[in-house]
């Protein structure tokens, strides 16, 4: 299947899920798993950044119009979007003229573990302290953002598990 009909798969399915699952499912109050941002981390390494970022706004203000949370997945989104090549960059080293979707099969386990650890956990910094927009409890932020990014890792690794090579 080619690339772009598969990221708009990827897209639609990533948005549906978040939207009409996701975000109907609050565990205690402290855990909401933001999987949409598996559409992020999926994109080609060599993806324009000015295309990433388009994408990352795209999708972010479509789950802000159905969560009604004004522009702060949008925000999140193109700011994880702005710092994905240099993450990518950052665990791996890939040849010249390679362009491979991230995964565990073309970046390795390690590499790709850490680069979905780290890409969560700022998103999620991101969206919680924009929700707060404040330091006033800034423990329960930090247990809802720790927590979160648990959840969201955990599915994000659990579908690149079922992908086949």
């Amino acid at each position: 299947m080619p690339t772009v009909l598969q990221n708009i798969l990827r897209f639609i399915i990533l948005v549906l899920l978040q939207v009409l699952v996701l975000n109907n499912i609050q565990f205690l109050g402290y855990i909401n798993p933001f999987i949409y941002i598996l559409f992020i981390l999926s994109l080609p390494v060599l993806t324009p950044r000015w295309f990433a970022l388009l994408l990352a706004f795209a999708i972010g203000i479509t789950i802000d119009i159905f969560s009604n949370t004004m522009g702060m997945h949008a925000f999140a989104a193109v700011f994880v979007a702005f710092l994905r090549n240099g993450i990518i960059k950052l665990f791996t080293s890939l040849e010249e003229g390679n362009n491979p979707t991230p995964s565990f099969h073309t970046l390795g386990v390690g590499a790709y573990v850490k680069y979905v650890v780290l890409m969560v956990f700022l998103h999620h910094v991101t969206i919680f302290f924009l929700e707060a927009f404040s330091f006033a409890q800034f423990w329960i932020i930090l247990i809802k953002i720790l927590l979160s990014s648990l959840i969201t890792i955990l599915l994000i690794l659990g579908f690149q598990s079922l992908k086949r090579k």
